[in-house]
């Protein structure tokens, strides 16, 4: 089967998880691995035979056969990346919480996914909440959204530690935007407990119509969804109902691809990016895309 070749903007944890898991894809060929120094996460690539450079941005710019480019940077590069990845006819998927294009999350908006010049895959925290916020809101209104995301710190790289304000931002839109919540919040944690523990969620909301069971429905089948593309995705406390206000906790396990299971803040969003690539190239592969 052919494969559509994409590139990797940004060697670190995420950028690394990446390229494992795209090196297992049916879908996707792992042509460039760039970041702007000579670090262990180029050394690791090219280690694998995977074509590496210290140019950033540039390298991906020149290769006219890459389509999709996942940008594992931070927020503040992204905002330059972009006008220069869309100007040479490539998609980006942007992991950073830059926000520049608009939130995908696949299990709730996958199938709207078109060929936009830049799609955001939101936060880890966001690919972990706003499914919830969604399956809650469909079955009872949202009101209100609040979500804590629980991480190991040891599991927050530099770029998450710089980006902690566009975190809580981004992910409290989103909770809106996608999660059809009438007002969001998002906080963010990281624990040094030592061992790690895994990424927690807790998701408080606000509904309109209060009925357990019918919530309890919508988030385990929502919970089964996300599942499909991230196996270590467990509701750890299903829905409690307290008058119109609903709490559940829901914990990620990682795959182990390249990061520690214990890092699934990180594993989630790089999951999720890969789900969405995935069904960009299988468009473009039958010819619904232009590439």
């Amino acid at each position: 089967m052919d494969k559509i070749k994409v590139a990797v903007i940004g060697p670190g944890n995420i950028g690394s998880d990446l390229m494992y898991k795209i090196l297992r894809s049916r879908h996707l060929e792992m042509a460039l691995m760039t970041g702007i120094i000579e670090s262990e996460g180029i050394k690791r690539a090219r280690g694998l035979g995977i074509k590496t450079s210290t140019a950033g941005v540039r390298a991906v710019l020149e290769d006219k056969d890459i389509k999709i480019v996942f940008d594992a940077t931070g927020a503040k590069p992204h905002l330059q990346h972009a006008p220069l990845l869309k100007e040479a006819g490539k998609i980006a998927i942007d992991l950073t919480p830059a926000a520049v294009g608009p939130y995908v999350v696949p299990c709730v908006n996958l199938d709207q996914v078109k060929a936009e010049p830049n799609l955001n895959m939101v936060t880890c925290g966001g690919q972990a909440t706003v499914p919830i916020v969604y399956a809650i809101n469909r079955a009872a209104g949202a009101r209100y959204a609040e979500i804590v995301a629980c991480i190991a710190s040891k599991s927050a790289g530099p770029g998450t530690r710089q980006n902690i304000d566009e975190f809580t931002q981004t992910t409290a839109k989103a909770l809106t935007v996608v999660g059809g919540a009438q007002k969001g919040k998002a906080i963010i944690i990281l624990n040094p407990a030592e061992p790690p523990i895994m990424m927690t969620n807790t998701v408080y909301v606000e509904v309109e119509r209060p009925d357990e069971q019918a919530i309890r429905a919508s988030v385990e089948a929502m919970v089964k969804e996300i599942q499909s593309y991230v196996p270590g995705y467990q509701l750890r406390v299903p829905p409690l109902l307290d008058g119109n206000k609903v709490t559940t906790i829901i914990q990620v396990e990682g795959a182990g691809d390249f990061l520690p299971k214990y890092s699934g803040n990180l594993d989630i969003i790089t999951s999720a990016a890969v789900a969405v690539a995935e069904k960009l190239a299988q468009k473009i592969l039958a010819g619904e895309v232009a590439a």
